[in-house]
């Protein structure tokens, strides 16, 4: 017997919850460590275009897919042509992959909040520390368990009573803690150089590769490609204004993103000295290495350095958290339209699956060190596969899918259910012919540079 489909409660409901999953820990460290190598002031100018053209279109797509059809990706695909059902099950496997080594970074993240909070700043601050928690065995794991109970009972509440209700309370605690650390930060001394970087266009330093490198990011930011808005399209009320939803859920995330560079950039800036780019390192070296030297530099007392660690690790916490929810409930929502299970029978599925999966990537560091694939770490490997291969791919084939196959009048007549569709022309225009080249580019780009094949390097 099919289930009763959950649903949001109200608008707002619904744009918190999709813009909760959309800022994570893309936003907070991938984003101010590619525009500080990119240019700084170009990259965001690009990203900010991008986002209201390339990632509009691709957001609303998905989200009126789920609304129409009133299931989660593998169902509704099918639903509109049994043809292309293949690409839900694609599109499934992505937070499949993704939930178990996110996770183990949310685990990080707890484990650094709580040492902050706890006042052992000058221990987390060693260049050691790092490398020597994550080469552990049972910390990490710890963490990362912690961090997978925590979101499976979200999750497990339900639409409304876990997701919407947990998402009303920490994305405006998340926006108003991104605000107080932006404000702090680019009031440091010498910060305002890394201010004017910041948001200065330099159209000297453009080139394709910022490009690319601003599109790969709207990916990873908006959570795209990976069923999720189609999910949480599949819960949203027909009378919500879907152009305005997907607007605000994109002013969200790019807010956020565009706050988190504004804390980031000045600090490092002010309290880092050498290369600016050597500094704001890419992946977890940025957050768990440099950022709590800076911290311990700033003030003349250590309380200042804790206090403002602890309000950076609980804003990292709480947009991981709200990231991690809408995977897990993605897949909850696959599984339970698949085969009818219970949403209780179906968290615990989902959380013991993942707990195992994750324990690859969390194991990666230390004891399987030495058994992991393409000479990458297990979590770097989830993460290729994952953001590099199968969301473009996925993306690719969805914007030939409704622009080519369906055409694109399925999206458009569904918009106009709730509302008039203001951007309808420059819909058609970046679905059927502009995202395919873009994506295209993105998934080459992104396999050369992994493998580094003709000498190539993003």
């Amino acid at each position: 017997m099919a289930n009763k489909r959950s649903g949001f409660s109200s608008r707002i409901g619904f744009v918190l919850a999709a813009a909760g999953s959309a800022v994570g820990l893309g936003n907070l460290w991938r984003f101010p460590y590619l525009a500080a190598q990119y240019g700084g002031g170009i990259f965001l100018l690009v990203y900010l275009i991008l986002a209201v053209t390339f990632g509009f279109t691709l957001m609303i797509t998905e989200i009126a897919i789920g609304r129409k059809t009133g299931l989660s990706a593998v169902g509704a695909y099918k639903q509109l042509d049994k043809r292309f059902g293949f690409l839900g099950a694609l599109s499934s496997i992505v937070p499949i992959i993704i939930f178990p080594y996110y996770s183990v970074i949310g685990g990080w993240v707890i484990k650094y909040l709580f040492e902050f909070a706890s006042g052992h700043m000058s221990d987390v601050s060693q260049d050691s520390y790092f490398t020597g928690f994550v080469g552990e065995t049972f910390q990490p794991l710890f963490w990362f368990f912690l961090f997978i109970a925590v979101t499976a009972v979200i999750v497990l509440l339900g639409v409304e009573k876990g997701i919407e209700k947990a998402s009303k309370f920490m994305m405006p605690v998340l926006a108003v803690l991104s605000l107080v650390l932006a404000v702090y930060a680019v009031t440091l001394p010498g910060a305002w150089d890394g201010v004017l970087y910041y948001i200065t266009p330099d159209f000297s330093r453009f080139s394709a590769n910022t490009l690319l490198a601003a599109m790969g990011q709207l990916f990873y930011s908006m959570s795209l490609a990976m069923g999720i808005m189609i999910t949480y399209g599949s819960y949203m009320q027909k009378e919500s204004d879907l152009e305005k939803s997907v607007t605000q859920i994109e002013i969200f995330d790019t807010g956020i993103a565009f706050i988190a560079g504004l804390m980031i950039i000045p600090a490092v800036f002010s309290f880092s000295s050498g290369n600016l780019e050597e500094n704001l390192q890419t992946g977890p070296s940025l957050m768990f290495v440099t950022l709590p030297k800076v911290f311990e530099t700033m003030g003349n007392s250590p309380l200042i350095g804790s206090v403002t660690g602890s309000l950076f690790f609980l804003l990292v916490f709480f947009a991981a958290l709200t990231s991690s929810i809408s995977l897990m409930e993605t897949v909850v929502s696959i599984l339970r339209d698949k085969f009818g299970w219970g949403r209780k029978l179906t968290c615990i599925i989902v959380a013991v699956g993942a707990l195992l999966a994750g324990s690859l990537s969390s194991l990666g560091f230390g004891v399987l060190k030495d058994v992991q694939p393409l000479g990458m770490s297990f979590l770097d490997f989830f993460d290729f596969i994952s953001n590099s291969v199968l969301m473009p791919i996925v993306a690719l084939l969805t914007s030939i899918f409704i622009g080519w196959v369906t055409k694109t009048g399925i999206i458009v007549d569904e918009v106009k259910i709730s509302s008039r569709f203001r951007r309808e022309k420059l819909f058609n225009v970046v679905l059927r012919y502009v995202a395919p080249v873009f994506i295209i580019a993105i998934l080459l780009s992104s396999v050369f540079s992994a493998f580094g094949w003709f000498g190539y390097e993003l």
